[in-house]
């Protein structure tokens, strides 16, 4: 974009004063309509809505003095983007919270394509995102499994303000299953901070699930108002935990995973921590808590960088 010179102000200035139009003005400098109006709207005095063009000028000036210049992506940013890769945060997580605590650091496109770049000359930082470079393949038809559940209450009936977001306490509940659909894990989270919990189960059947739920969320009963599951027959027993916690249980429609897309996005985020094909024989207690601390401890775009804790 070409900047009016300081010589096209004065005869901005004169123009106007002897009631030129601003396609008029345009016309004799030889510039845009848009342009004249967008000089006259942001440089006159905003008291008498008079355009002069040594005022002009000097607000001209002011704005391209105050002008951020280009961070370069420096030897120390890099060993920190490094550091925060290793910690599980993403490009833009790391963009974001720098912003927040105002150090200086580029932009997450600046960081993906270092990334890459570190890549194609035989680099490792790839495999610190999330999907370490591989496509998102959504869940659908291929789903197994689901079956019909006594008494379950449909996600229609399920109140208006949890789509909303606008509370604490509208949680989703879900199941990751190890290698050869031996062991189970169960992972909780909150709608709207993006809290997780998630702990080791024996095995996928419903009772344990259930006992497990209540003695996670137990503590929070007073806090959570609704649950919703997908059409598992894990979540058999879901009449149980929702009187024992004294909430409502809602199921999604059969194949709807979107209709619980945060604990969907949650359970990919775990997955980078215990991969598909896992033996979850080897999934010890202490490393899920490790992974449930740094998810609630990571900050999130949608929170203004702040973390879920």
């Amino acid at each position: 974009m070409k900047h009016l010179t300081q010589e096209q102000r004065y005869k901005i200035d004169c123009m106007l004063g002897s009631n030129y139009t601003q396609k008029e003005i345009a016309t004799k400098l030889k510039v845009h309509a848009s342009t004249i109006s967008r000089e006259i709207h942001r440089n006159s005095d905003k008291r008498s809505s008079l355009y002069k063009a040594q005022l002009a000028q000097h607000k001209y000036e002011r704005r391209k003095k105050r002008k951020s210049h280009v961070i370069h992506f420096t030897n120390p940013q890099k060993e920190l983007v490094k550091l925060l890769l290793s910690k599980g945060y993403s490009p833009e997580q790391i963009k974001g919270r720098m912003k927040k605590e105002r150090v200086p650091m580029v932009s997450h496109e600046t960081i993906y394509l270092w990334i890459w770049s570190c890549k194609q000359h035989g680099g490792n930082l790839h495999l610190y995102l999330r999907r370490n470079g591989r496509k998102h393949v959504k869940r659908g038809a291929l789903t197994a499994g689901r079956g019909f559940i006594k008494n379950r209450i449909d996600i229609d009936e399920r109140p208006d303000i949890v789509d909303s977001k606008s509370r604490v306490g509208d949680l989703e509940i879900d199941t990751i299953i190890g290698r050869n659909h031996k062991g189970a894990i169960l992972t909780i989270n909150d709608r709207l901070t993006g809290k997780v919990w998630i702990r080791n189960l024996s095995g996928k059947e419903a009772a344990p699930l259930a006992e497990m739920t209540i003695k996670v969320l137990s503590n929070y009963k007073d806090d959570i108002h609704t649950i919703t599951a997908d059409n598992g027959k894990e979540f058999a027993h879901h009449q149980r935990i929702a009187s024992e916690l004294d909430i409502n249980f809602y199921f999604c429609k059969p194949y709807h995973s979107w209709e619980r897309g945060a604990n969907e996005n949650t359970n990919g985020l775990i997955r980078q921590y215990i991969p598909k094909k896992t033996d979850f024989a080897n999934i010890s207690d202490d490393f899920i808590q490790t992974i449930e601390d740094i998810l609630n401890n990571r900050p999130r775009k949608r929170l203004g960088y702040l973390t879920p804790n």
